[in-house]
This record gives C-alpha cells, sequence and structure tokens, in this order.
C-alpha cells in the first residue's frame, strides 16, 4: 500500500498517541503529523497535501466543526473525521453538512481501522 499522509488534530496529547500507536501498526509507511490546536492544523496545511485528518470536537480556542471548512480549503484533497465524545444529534448533522465523517470517542483500534480502511477502499 502506498504511502498516506494523515494528520492527527486534538488537544489532547493522550488522544494523539494512541491514534499515533494505532495508525502505526496497522500502516508503518504511512506519515503521521500531529497539531494540539485548529490553528496549528491550518499552518501544517501551508504546503503540504494530506490524504487523512482526524479533528477532535473540543479543543481550546477554535472547535473541529468551526475550523473544518478552512481545513477542508487548505487540503482539498484530505479525508476529514471529527472524532469527538460530542454525540449531540445536531453535531452529528453538522458533521454530515460539512461532509466530515463522524468517529465517537472513546478511541478504539476497530473504528480508527474500519475508517481508514472504508475509505482507503473509495479512493
Amino acid at each position: 500500500m502506498s504511502e498516506k499522509r494523515i494528520m492527527l488534530v486534538d488537544d489532547s496529547r493522550i488522544s494523539r498517541l494512541m491514534l499515533k500507536a494505532i495508525i502505526s501498526a496497522h500502516f508503518p509507511d504511512w506519515s503521521v503529523t500531529e497539531a494540539e490546536d485548529a490553528n496549528k492544523a491550518l499552518k501544517l496545511c501551508e504546503g503540504r497535501e494530506f490524504d487523512f485528518i482526524t479533528l477532535d470536537m473540543n479543543m481550546p480556542g477554535v472547535d473541529g466543526l468551526t475550523i473544518s471548512p478552512e481545513l477542508q480549503e487548505a487540503c482539498p484533497g484530505a479525508k476529514i473525521a471529527l472524532l469527538t465524545a460530542n454525540f449531540q444529534e445536531r453535531v452529528q448533522e453538522q458533521a454530515k453538512k460539512q461532509g466530515l465523517s463522524f468517529i465517537p470517542k472513546p478511541i478504539t483500534e476497530e473504528k480508527i481501522i474500519d475508517y481508514l480502511n472504508k475509505c482507503l477502499g473509495a479512493s
């Protein structure tokens, strides 16, 4: 499988470490970049392309739903998944409206790998 580039956007270092460990175990050739907030994520998109972005909903400053349109513009080829413990229907509807996948926390290996495999099958 060819190398892919993924960015993990989450203010929780533990969440980023878990995601990175899961992805690296299944896709060792992939490049994994981390951002602890929305502003850093946007800066990382400058001059770079990502295939996938995982985006936390609740972060200090700008939340995932607010920043996603800017990320979509900055990284137009990236598939973006909103990872959140906020299961409210309104959040899920907003994510869908913005073209985001929705992955409920807690993060599990099964949820992440299922999502990535679905995306890879569709690409």
